[in-house]
């Protein structure tokens, strides 16, 4: 499957860190996501029962962040991951999910975690061998936050 969707910079306030602090007061999160589906119907008919409905997405991921309370930004990286693969126009999902102002004394960036899972259940190692085919810079550019996932063989 080589077609995508691709939601960028979703923006919320959410309560997810190991810190007492993280959970009580809260912080921004950016959200991106790339939703594998095929579009093929869809680019045809102009019907919007033939492809995935984003919005659904959207709306989804910011309650998620919003109200969940986890410790880690991976376990909730994983748990958007998980909402949108309960869809079953989706084969896989990338997600990159940042918190743009961690709580590191005289740090000023960002910083990100990026999955991607699959419905067959393919783990992030076995995924990346789907990925032969992206050039090396972008692979490489993954930690220059520009990294997009392109082909990939779905389930």
């Amino acid at each position: 499957m080589n077609d995508y969707i691709h939601i960028s910079n979703l923006r919320m306030y959410g309560f997810t860190g190991v810190l007492p602090e993280e959970q009580a007061l809260g912080q921004w999160y950016e959200v991106d996501l790339w939703i594998w589906t095929d579009t093929a119907k869809a680019a045809q008919t102009d019907e919007l029962d033939d492809t995935y409905d984003y919005v659904n997405a959207v709306n989804e991921v910011r309650e998620l962040v919003r109200t969940a309370r986890y410790n880690l930004i991976e376990r909730l990286a994983g748990a958007i991951a998980q909402i949108i693969l309960t869809s079953p126009k989706v084969h896989q999902v990338h997600v990159r999910l940042t918190k743009v102002s961690p709580p590191i004394p005289d740090f000023s960036g960002k910083v990100s975690v990026e999955i991607t899972r699959s419905a067959a259940g393919i783990s992030t190692t076995e995924t990346a061998s789907h990925n032969q085919d992206i050039p090396a810079k972008e692979v490489s550019s993954a930690k220059a936050e520009q990294h997009i996932p392109s082909k990939c063989d779905g389930p």
